[in-house]
């Protein structure tokens, strides 16, 4: 299987249990990993046999940016599920942080692997 990735893919939305986080835009990075065949796209040198990363990256943003969440787990859940269902891909890895969020700390986030037709 195949990868292709997104990394460090920073986007304002609106996420926390706070009060006054939801009243303000906080900076999430967003990582992304895909599983998928590119042995076709490479021996025809097709874009139209390759994922469209430029697309799944969209798609990702509009998400992030309609939606407000309290909790990353529910965000990086949804994004999951979108991106299986609409994308022609084996599995996705997502990482969520929320950089600062934590005194004293850089960063702190969570980070799933979903398969299709998968729950885990």
């Amino acid at each position: 299987m195949d990868k292709i990735f997104l990394r460090d893919l920073k986007l304002k939305t609106r996420i926390g249990i706070f009060e006054w986080e939801k009243q303000i835009d906080q900076i999430i990075n967003i990582n992304i990993e895909v599983g998928t065949d590119i042995k076709k796209a490479a021996s025809t040198d097709d874009v139209s046999f390759s994922l469209d990363y430029k697309s799944l990256s969209i798609k990702v943003k509009e998400y992030v940016q309609k939606n407000n969440h309290q909790l990353i787990e529910t965000l990086i859940e949804n994004i999951a599920e979108i991106l299986l269902k609409d994308f022609n891909i084996e599995y996705v890895t997502i990482s969520i942080s929320k950089p600062g969020a934590i005194r004293d700390s850089q960063d702190v986030g969570i980070e799933i692997t979903r398969k299709k037709n998968s729950s885990t």
